[in-house]
């Protein structure tokens, strides 16, 4: 019986020291090649969300009341500076300019009496003066009424495309009243938020950024053919977003872009002492990015880090690491929260000039 149990204890122990080797074996699986992120001066591109707007978008607004008498171009229509596009009944206005210019009239008539009696010493010269001023006004009243009437005709303060019509043929219309909008969109505008260490950069690396060519993305992700450039930044930051607009312009010959679209601009960006890592270093999880970062037991622990530009092989890191975390290089889709490894380390200056291709 003490035998049975002596057997039974060997073995045991037996057992266990196989389970400690299996357990030693399963946390060092291998070697891995590691490195710390790079510290680089350099300028990436980055994109960023834009909206588009005409270089000249107004309201076409009636200036006077009445009915809407005739409309001359349709919704999308090109129209020239100058040209007809709404006529409102003009009946009312036409016939007030014709009793203002019988009342000039008159009025003319009357001063021509008084300068005559006046000549004969009949009447005296202040009532000529009056007479003259009686003309004055008339003809005041001419020009006033001729500009209502002028009023009935809307035509375009410069070519451009017609947006939606809103009033219809008869439709009763107010003074003030929105006829329409008229889109010049020969050049356009598009506006995007820079935050301020981007701003400051882009304003004093002028050697680094090269020139003020940006590049547009349209919403279906194809880049517009023309290149753009940036040629305003708005004067203050926003205090919510902390960022500043800036106003890039593209041409637009072939009336591509619309008023109100949106897309992407993409700028190059320069940065001083970036935090740059290799892209095959990370593996993403629900569009989060992570790398394992290697502790002083030579275990590997996930983090999550935020990008903010990339670069052929390389993103750029807002947070999350710093210049003395350890990283793994290889291997990344293979290893384990807790892992134990040994590791061969490598320069990250040479990791980038080695690089090819990121990990699958």
């Amino acid at each position: 019986m003490n035998k049975l149990i002596m057997l039974v204890s060997i073995g045991a122990l037996l057992n266990l020291s196989s389970c400690a080797k299996q357990e030693e074996q399963k946390e060092e699986t291998g070697k891995f090649t590691v490195t710390n992120p790079a510290v680089i001066d350099t300028a990436f591109t980055k994109e960023y969300v834009s909206q588009i707007k005409s270089v000249r978008n107004i309201e076409i607004r009636a200036q006077e009341k009445g009915y809407l008498q005739n409309i001359y171009v349709d919704e999308g229509q090109y129209v020239n500076q100058g040209q007809l596009l709404f006529r409102i009944m003009p009946g009312m206005y036409q016939a007030e300019l014709l009793k203002a210019e019988a009342e000039a009239k008159a009025a003319g008539i009357e001063l021509k009496n008084a300068k005559s009696l006046a000549d004969k010493n009949i009447v005296s010269k202040s009532e000529q003066a009056v007479a003259q001023a009686k003309l004055d006004q008339a003809n005041a009243e001419v020009s006033l009424a001729k500009l209502h009437l002028s009023f009935t005709e809307i035509r375009a303060p410069f070519a451009g495309t017609i947006d939606r019509l809103p009033k219809k043929l008869g439709s009763l219309i107010d003074e003030g009243e929105l006829l329409t909008n008229l889109s010049d969109n020969s050049k356009m505008f598009a506006y995007f938020n820079v935050s301020e260490p981007e701003y400051i950069a882009y304003q004093n690396d002028v050697k680094d950024r090269g020139d003020n060519n940006v590049t547009l993305l349209l919403a279906n992700n194809e880049p517009l053919k023309y290149k753009g450039k940036v040629e305003v930044i708005e004067g203050e930051f926003d205090n919510e977003t902390g960022n500043i607009a800036f106003r890039a312009s593209f041409p637009n010959p072939d009336k591509l872009l619309k008023n109100g679209e949106t897309g992407k601009v993409e700028m190059t960006v320069p940065v001083k002492k970036a935090i740059v890592i290799p892209q095959k270093a990370t593996y993403e999880i629900q569009d989060k990015v992570y790398v394992f970062v290697v502790d002083a037991n030579n275990k590997l622990k996930s983090r999550e880090i935020a990008i903010t530009g990339e670069l052929p092989d390389l993103y750029v890191v807002k947070s999350g690491l710093s210049a003395d975390d350890k990283i793994l290089l290889d291997g990344v889709q293979k290893a384990k929260d807790d892992d134990k490894i040994s590791s061969v380390y490598q320069n990250p200056l040479d990791v980038i000039r080695n690089l090819k291709l990121k990990a699958e």
